[in-house]
């Protein structure tokens, strides 16, 4: 059962907390977008993992041993937000492609929104227990999905990637059933907005219609005012989403980054990367390649992205069209419109990043045959992508680049590639150390690769959380070299080849 929720008359409860200023600005919208539902306290004993300085710092929170007791027993459930007003959001979403028109908070609470100088903020407490919108799961997470999330949350801010953040992990001892029974755990996200596409198509759908202006108004009020001076604000929300979504998915495509669950429930309207459950980095580059073991058709692999994003905005357009014009057919051709600008700005995005990523500094009519031709040499000869595009800064036009050669199965594919580029560069009269630095500070040195997470996931399963918190500062600094830490940049070992991630993951 959940817990009961505060009476709003009770008085506050000192803490770290209590300097922030709450603004519960969601609570305020129509009681059909949300269910008020306190979050169920964790059973047994429980310790703080980990928690995320930058992230702290983000909410004004100071460091130190109160805010960590305040942390965990938030956390655990047994302390109430101060001043805020928990809630489990309702929404919908196509999942695999199919529409499903119940979904919702299942295992993840809203435990209130504070204002900081740097704008609105969710406190979403995931695994926080079961909800009205659970349908027959336990409203739990697990220790490895925690991990997994908190890690990878603010291992996408340190590369730059807009993304729902972590401030703080915390471990039970309470049993939760996955394929085995695990150690249960909660994640605090932490992002100026969890609304999702399902969230539109939950009223859409619903023939709820008058729903979806006051959502839109919320996104935009709070968000992105600067819409309010568009002659149709609304329009302008949806030719945002469908810019973030394009700059977001070239940001995924162009550091390896496999999402593993693109449903449009896990989209977010603002362009922020959410819900971390099988993702995946790519360690050896497949354009095919599938992270999520339940995605049994590839779906979601990682050439499909792109695809993808273009499918899911359609659903949100698709959703939005009642306020897009009060004449649906004015209203479809409209949103027609913008949807049918998405390649070309997937693609404007994509190469900015690739440019940046083989140190050109020229916009180049043969960029994407550059680019192309690069991942047809890659594909099947066992690269590695990050180290290969790490590597590719040391790049010498009139040298023989072994290193780089002996990357491949067969070094003539990378040979035909080389003349073109070496060509580009010649072209462009690349200064070798300016590139060098410019391609390191896109190319990062480490991502959250399997192996790392697994290694970590396993300690801190044993009661050993000294892992955790060394990727977590080693990810908050990708581009760097950080010597004392060279082997977290290291090729995957063997066995990680075998790992598999799942959505019970």
């Amino acid at each position: 059962m959940t817990a009961t929720i505060p009476h709003p008359d009770a008085p506050p409860v000192s803490t770290s907390f209590e300097a922030l200023t709450t603004d519960n600005a969601y609570a305020r919208l129509a009681d059909d977008c949300f269910t008020r539902v306190a979050p169920t306290p964790l059973e047994g004993d429980h310790r703080l993992v980990a928690i995320s300085p930058d992230t702290a710092s983000l909410l004004d929170l100071p460091p130190g041993e109160e805010l960590n007791q305040d942390l965990t027993q938030l956390l655990a459930g047994n302390l109430p937000f101060p001043g805020g007003e928990a809630l489990a959001m309702a929404y919908a979403g196509h999942q695999f492609g199919h529409y499903v028109p119940q979904l919702g908070d299942g295992r993840a609470i809203l435990l209130g929104q504070v204002r900081t100088d740097e704008g609105l903020w969710d406190l979403h407490l995931k695994g926080a227990g079961i909800t009205p919108y659970s349908r027959a799961g336990d409203g739990r997470a697990v220790l490895r999905s925690s991990i997994r999330e908190f890690l990878c949350s603010e291992a996408m801010a340190g590369l730059g990637i807009p993304t729902t953040r972590a401030l703080a992990l915390l471990a039970s001892t309470e049993e939760v059933y996955r394929e085995r029974i695990e150690p249960g755990a909660t994640v605090l996200r932490v992002a100026p907005s969890h609304i999702r596409f399902g969230h539109f198509e939950y009223f859409y759908y619903r023939n709820e219609h008058h729903h979806l202006a006051p959502l839109a108004d919320y996104l935009i009020d709070h968000h992105l005012p600067h819409l309010r001076e568009f002659e149709e604000p609304y329009l302008a929300l949806l030719d945002h989403a469908i810019q973030r979504t394009a700059e977001l998915i070239a940001a995924w495509q162009a550091v390896g980054f496999c999402h593993g669950v693109m449903n449009t429930d896990n989209m977010s309207v603002l362009g922020h990367t959410l819900d971390y459950g099988p993702f995946g980095f790519l360690d050896t580059y497949d354009a095919h390649h599938i992270c999520n073991h339940s995605d049994h058709h590839g779906r979601y692999a990682y050439d499909q992205q792109p695809y993808i994003a273009h499918w899911n905005l359609s659903c949100l357009a698709q959703a939005m069209l009642p306020i897009l014009d009060p004449d649906p057919e004015t209203a479809a051709v409209k949103a027609t419109g913008y949807l049918d600008t998405f390649p070309s700005r997937y693609d404007a995005a994509y190469l900015a990043r690739m440019r940046a990523k083989l140190g050109l500094t020229v916009h180049g009519r043969d960029d994407r045959q550059l680019v192309d031709e690069l991942f047809a040499a890659m594909q099947g000869n066992s690269v590695d992508f990050t180290i290969f595009f790490r590597t590719l800064a040391g790049f010498d036009p009139d040298g023989a680049n072994t290193a780089l050669r002996d990357q491949f199965i067969n070094p003539k594919a990378f040979d035909a590639w080389a003349v073109k580029y070496a060509a580009r560069l010649q072209a462009e009269r690349s200064d070798p150390v300016a590139r060098r630095a410019a391609m390191h500070a896109a190319n990062p040195k480490y991502v959250l690769r399997n192996h790392l997470a697994e290694v970590a996931i396993k300690q801190s399963e044993a009661g050993d959380d000294s892992e955790v918190n060394k990727l977590l500062a080693i990810l908050s600094r990708p581009y760097d070299e950080q010597p004392d830490h060279a082997t977290y940049a290291d090729y995957p070992p063997a066995w990680a080849s075998q790992l598999e991630v799942s959505c019970s993951s």
